[in-house]
């Protein structure tokens, strides 16, 4: 921190609670337990004040404190930065700026956990280097398929891991015909990809993605419907059509194969 402010530099760092800190923000902690009760869920408030440490910090800096009650017990959490009051407030601080910072690393964790590349343990640099790159391709992959294609369902903010289990890891009979694919999946799979659909519209230009509106798909206990685009260019003007598109019956998991047809 004396090194950001010698050079200029704003801040924003976590900062380790401590029992003179709790106690800074009793009320506040008081009264988020209050409205977690009352609430029967969890409740939070924010907290700003000057702060300065017994011995290791060599000026008063200002502190934003976050005084949270869940269900499972208190949960203060207490951030340092350089940043002004006036500039911004306490819970933008820490809910749009600090915790950005979390969820970045929780991207890191999916590429490293769920889709390994942590696993360099090859003879050569070239060989690890290459297996990175594949972790990291896999990651934009399954990326692009949570942001577009899974964006009207349950999955829509799953992590790659869940993706790859519950979605892509399912045995599945594909029967082709003339007009359409189908695919029979196991009775025992309970997941389903969407109450309603499931969208794929990684093929059209962003400007078109909008133009499939959700009531194209009724919600259908049988047969969850998917339409997906073609790579056949169309003008951007136009809407895209059943010349563009194919329809693809997949059956509803929760019925017997046999109901596949």
């Amino acid at each position: 921190m004396a090194w950001c402010e010698a050079k200029g530099v704003d801040y924003l760092f976590g900062l380790a609670r401590n029992e003179r800190l709790v106690g800074a923000i009793a009320d506040d902690m008081a009264m988020a337990e209050q409205e977690s009760l009352a609430k029967s869920g969890p409740a939070r408030r924010f907290a700003d004040f000057a702060w300065r440490t017994l011995d290791s910090w060599s000026r008063t800096r200002r502190v934003v404190a976050k005084a949270e009650h869940l269900l499972k017990g208190a949960n203060p959490r207490f951030v340092v930065t350089s940043l002004r009051a006036a500039k911004i407030d306490a819970r933008s601080l820490y809910e749009d700026i600090y915790c950005a910072r979390g969820e970045v690393e929780n991207r890191i964790k999916e590429q490293q956990l769920d889709l390994f590349a942590d696993r360099t343990s090859a003879a050569t640099m070239r060989a690890n280097q290459l297996r990175l790159w594949f972790a990291s391709m896999a990651y934009v992959l399954l990326d692009a398929l949570r942001r577009i294609g899974l964006r009207h369902t349950q999955f829509a903010v799953a992590t790659c891991g869940t993706i790859r289990l519950k979605l892509l890891k399912i045995g599945a009979q594909v029967r082709t015909s003339v007009r359409r694919i189908k695919i029979a999946r196991p009775q025992p799979v309970r997941t389903r990809p969407s109450t309603t659909s499931l969208t794929f519209t990684c093929s059209a230009p962003p400007s078109e993605r909008s133009r499939i509106p959700m009531s194209a798909y009724p919600g259908c206990s049988r047969t969850t419907k998917i339409w997906f685009l073609r790579r056949r260019p169309y003008p951007h003007s136009a809407t895209p059509t059943s010349t563009h598109r194919h329809h693809l019956a997949i059956p509803d998991p929760l019925l017997p194969v046999r109901n596949a047809g």
